[in-house]
């Protein structure tokens, strides 16, 4: 079962099938992408309390422990229930969400459950936290962009490591290895996570939306990534509002300068 509901401008998605370990079956993997699809801005879908897609700045995924998640559904590789691109339709929304996105991980990550955070902008792991791949140990090749995104989090020596390898990271070394942002005791994993998401979601919307897809844009070259820069730059400088918005801001700062003294 997979839950989602608006808490404070943040949109969170709960995978809440503790009793299969949080199994990312087909329909798992449609009900997290539909629940990312109707937190976008331009969804036409009216959330929990009646909050619009318009108010969600930030999403955080989470799963219910033990597991984080233990993977694909082993039955649907004998007999597949659907195309194979259907079945990367999470991390897809995932990956693709123009909002920041946040994973919380306490516990395991098997599989294609790894591929649930690698889609997001940032993981927040808890220290009973356990990143194992194991594509191969199944006798499948990774799928989902799984090893392009393995290789963006920890170089490509980590990803040869943890996939062809069968090695895997605890809490502690996958914040070390830069698959996790933070690893913290479980219990203060998800208040960190919305934290930073409620953040996130208090920042101007357009603006945060055109500074992921410049994020999302990379790898460039270095003059691709200056002139992408430069235009998005511009753009947000030219905006109704953006000199009072730096005057008020200008002037807090003297206040508190002024107030030091």
């Amino acid at each position: 079962m997979i839950r989602s509901w608006v808490e404070g401008g943040v949109g969170r998605i709960h995978i809440d099938d503790a009793e299969h370990r949080n199994v990312l079956s087909l329909d798992h993997s449609r009900a997290i992408a539909a629940a990312v699809a109707a937190f976008r801005p331009d969804a036409d879908h009216v959330g929990a309390d009646h909050v619009s897609a318009d108010d969600v700045g930030a999403i955080v995924l989470t799963a219910a422990d033990p597991v984080f998640c233990s993977g694909g559904v082993l039955d649907d590789l004998i007999e597949p229930k659907a195309p194979l691109i259907e079945v990367y339709a999470a991390f897809d929304a995932l990956r693709s969400a123009p909002v920041v996105t946040l994973a919380v991980v306490t516990g395991a990550a098997i599989g294609a459950g790894v591929n649930l955070p690698l889609a997001c902008d940032i993981v927040i792991a808890g220290e009973s936290a356990r990143f194992d791949p194991r594509f191969l140990d199944v006798g499948v090749h990774p799928g989902g962009g799984h090893l392009f995104l393995l290789q963006q989090g920890v170089g490509r020596q980590g990803a040869a490591a943890l996939s062809l390898c069968g090695d895997a990271l605890t809490g502690p070394e996958a914040e070390r290895a830069g698959l996790a942002w933070r690893c913290v005791p479980d219990d203060e994993a998800l208040p960190l996570a919305m934290t930073l998401a409620t953040r996130a979601a208090g920042r101007d919307r357009e603006l945060m939306r055109r500074a992921k897809a410049t994020l999302a844009a990379q790898p460039l070259t270095h003059q691709e990534a200056f002139d992408l820069e430069l235009e998005a730059q511009q753009w947000s400088m030219d905006r109704p509002g953006f000199k009072d918005h730096v005057r008020a801001l200008r002037d807090r700062l003297q206040q508190r300068k002024q107030g030091g003294r």
